[in-house]
């Protein structure tokens, strides 16, 4: 991480501040000054203040059951933001890991862990998202469900981009709910991926994140452990359905 993020996350200054002491040369790593607050540490380093060691603060992994009708920012906006519904230290080392829009309900996380956010939200990681789908027209026959369960394998062309999306997995419920099960994050991409296959969403709601299911009340969250954390980076699209 970053040299003036890592301060912050080791003491209870600011940006600001662990610039001022950085740029004063009061900041060495592995015994050697180093005054450019960008430059990238690793957890490895010896670092210190004013040849203190420094340790930073464990990172932290926590799950949110977003309602609708708040925003997935770390500040407010026209709608509430998400934040609102945390009681936790250092709110501002946080970040969302998948955004949700703000009609759409469901499994949001938060970290300060950039490399676990990463490994989450890279399309090469393969890492599912799973949703359950409320649709305007029903899905009615058994041949109308295999016609989409092929196209949305296939990938479909979504106006303004390049190339199709990633194969994504149908799951029937009933005439008007499914689950979808995606490996990448496009904008609105279950909203526009329904449209293209003809229907509208009425509802949207995230079950789950690789392996791990939403299982807190809507408007609650609470901290992952380490194991459950590794298990929402886990990679196994077709598993993620089979086990809902």
């Amino acid at each position: 991480m970053r040299l003036d993020r890592f301060i912050c996350k080791s003491t209870e200054l600011s940006r600001a501040q662990a610039a001022v002491i950085i740029h004063a040369g009061r900041v060495a790593v592995n015994g050697e000054p180093l005054c450019d607050e960008r430059a990238q540490v690793h957890e490895s380093n010896r670092i210190t203040l004013d040849d203190q060691v420094l340790q930073p603060r464990p990172f932290r992994y926590i799950m949110l059951h977003k309602p609708a009708g708040m925003i997935c920012s770390n500040v407010d906006e026209y709608y509430a933001s998400v934040f609102r519904l945390l009681s936790v230290e250092h709110p501002d080392e946080l970040h969302i890991v998948g955004r949700l829009d703000v009609d759409t309900t469901g499994l949001v996380l938060l970290t300060d862990d950039g490399r676990w956010s990463f490994a989450i939200t890279n399309p090469k990681s393969d890492c599912s998202k799973v949703y359950r789908v409320t649709l305007r027209d029903p899905i009615s026959t058994a041949s109308q469900t295999e016609v989409l369960q092929q196209r949305l394998i296939q990938g479909i062309k979504l106006q303004g981009e390049a190339l199709p999306t990633r194969p994504a997995l149908l799951t029937v419920l009933s005439e008007y709910q499914v689950l979808l099960t995606l490996s990448e994050g496009k904008f609105h991409q279950v909203k526009r991926m329904v449209a293209a296959l003809g229907n509208r969403v009425r509802q949207l709601h995230r079950v789950q994140i690789g392996r791990l299911k939403l299982d807190i009340a809507e408007g609650e969250w609470r901290h992952l452990s380490e194991e459950e954390a590794l298990r929402s980076a886990d990679t196994n699209r077709i598993e993620a359905v089979r086990t809902l």
